[in-house]
């Protein structure tokens, strides 16, 4: 019920009145497409989501093939030079052209063989005698060698005889070394060589072999535990350095700590000679290398000079160690030298501290100079000061002061009157002319 149903009036709009809305036509419902879940058609509205392609639709395209090319697959027979017996197979040939291929099978690049050096009767009785080996055997093992490509596994099981892989390794690698040295014109020529170099050691090997099996063979707890340990221990090695590094605390430079440019200043006021300003011979000395890096047994020389040098620019401002660098540079010297010896670094670190001892002494010689300066320019401004007797206040007799009336100093009173006064040179102002008075009424 409304105001029109209240009042008896009929429900057509009158004129001239608010219009009625119209109601909106119901939108047509949309099936949701099979495939597309619920979800994503509920966050796109009904309208597809926008698509677009990941790589270029040209890459997409075929390769039309020339229409002057004619391409045919035939079944034809083929022969490797990786293979001694000449077998022949057979493979499919793709033709263009009806030109068939020439040439040896592609794959026979990859055949890789390795070069087992080969030995003469003269030179096994001569150099290759083992008690333990008879040459039938050694002659068996280098065959197995060359067949089985030093694949020591395949020829442990294939030799006749029951020899572990270590003693197959160690006479086959012996054999080829003492080969390769008695081939060679003179020892120098060979001594690079991987087999000369590094001989074969069994032991070693025997021992590497058990560690590793020992490794393989641990459970997750061992391992776990391990790591614990090996955690712990870490720790333990880090804070005995520390430790150690506290007790031998020792300064990085000392020629820069206890003679170094600190004391500059204090001696240059102290009158002391530029000769025996500190120096930097011993620089570089084994007692002057920092005990961080003397417990690391190996260091670079250069770690050394870099914390020397940082030591000696300690004591120096940012705007001094740069002027430093600069006149290093005028003076065609590398801030880090290129070949770092011993000789050179000490010579190096000497130079910097002569360099900052020189930029110490200009800087105390500019403060006396601009000292001297002022002085002269302070005397300068009162040239007529009579200068006062040194014994001034001891001839200077004591004459009392008069008081006056009450107490009262007669000095302070007199000079009380005359501030406020005038001087007694200087002539009165003339009186005033009085301005006439007005007439009253009353005075007729």
């Amino acid at each position: 019920m409304d105001a029109k149903d209240i009042l008896g009036l009929p429900k057509n709009p009158m004129p001239g009145g608010p219009l009625e809305k119209r109601p909106r036509p119901p939108k047509e419902s949309q099936r949701k497409p099979d495939g597309v879940s619920r979800e994503v058609y509920a966050l796109t509205g009904g309208m597809p989501p926008p698509l677009m392609p990941g790589i270029d639709l040209s890459l997409l395209k075929k390769k039309q093939q020339p229409s002057d090319e004619k391409i045919t697959w035939q079944w034809l027979p083929f022969s490797s030079s990786a293979r001694s017996d000449n077998l022949q197979l057979y493979h499919w040939v793709r033709i263009v052209n009806e030109v068939t291929p020439s040439g040896d099978y592609s794959f026979a690049k990859f055949n890789k063989s390795v070069d087992i050096l080969k030995y003469t009767d003269e030179e096994y009785e001569k150099f290759l005698n083992d008690p333990t080996w008879t040459k039938e055997e050694t002659d068996q093992l280098f065959d197995l060698c060359e067949r089985f490509d030093l694949r020591f596994i395949v020829i442990a099981d294939r030799f006749p005889r029951s020899r572990s892989v270590e003693e197959l390794k160690s006479r086959y690698y012996s054999v080829s070394r003492a080969l390769i040295i008695s081939r060679a014109q003179s020892a120098v020529d060979v001594a690079n060589h991987p087999l000369v170099k590094e001989p074969y050691n069994t032991a070693t090997e025997i021992e590497r072999k058990r560690a590793l099996g020992a490794l393989l063979s641990q459970t997750k707890q061992q391992d776990q535990r391990i790591s614990l340990i090996t955690v712990e221990a870490k720790k333990m090695a880090e804070t005995w350095v520390k430790n150690k590094v506290g007790e031998a605390a020792e300064p990085i430079g000392p020629v820069a700590d206890s003679e170094g440019i600190g004391n500059v200043n204090a001696m240059v006021d102290s009158g002391a000679p530029p000769s025996s300003l500190p120096s930097a011979g011993a620089a570089m000395d084994g007692s002057s290398i920092p005990a961080s890096l003397r417990l690391l047994g190996v260091f670079l020389r250069t770690n050394v000079l870099d914390q020397m040098v940082q030591s000696t620019n300690s004591s120096a401002g940012l705007r001094t160690i740069k002027r430093v660098d600069q006149m290093l540079q005028d003076l065609g010297v590398n801030i880090k030298p290129k070949v770092p010896t011993k000789s050179v670094c000490s010579q190096h670190l000497e130079l910097r501290k002569e360099i900052l001892t020189l930029l110490s002494l200009q800087k105390q010689l500019q403060h006396k100079e601009s000292e001297a300066s002022a002085n002269r320019d302070s005397l300068a401004e009162v040239p007529n000061t009579p200068q006062r007797s040194q014994r001034a206040d001891v001839d200077k007799a004591f004459i009392p002061e008069s008081t006056g009336f009450g107490g009262e100093r007669q000095g302070k009173r007199d000079n009380r009157k005359k501030v406020g006064g005038r001087p007694a040179d200087v002539p009165s102002s003339p009186p005033l002319s009085k301005r006439p008075r007005k007439l009253k009424s009353s005075d007729g």
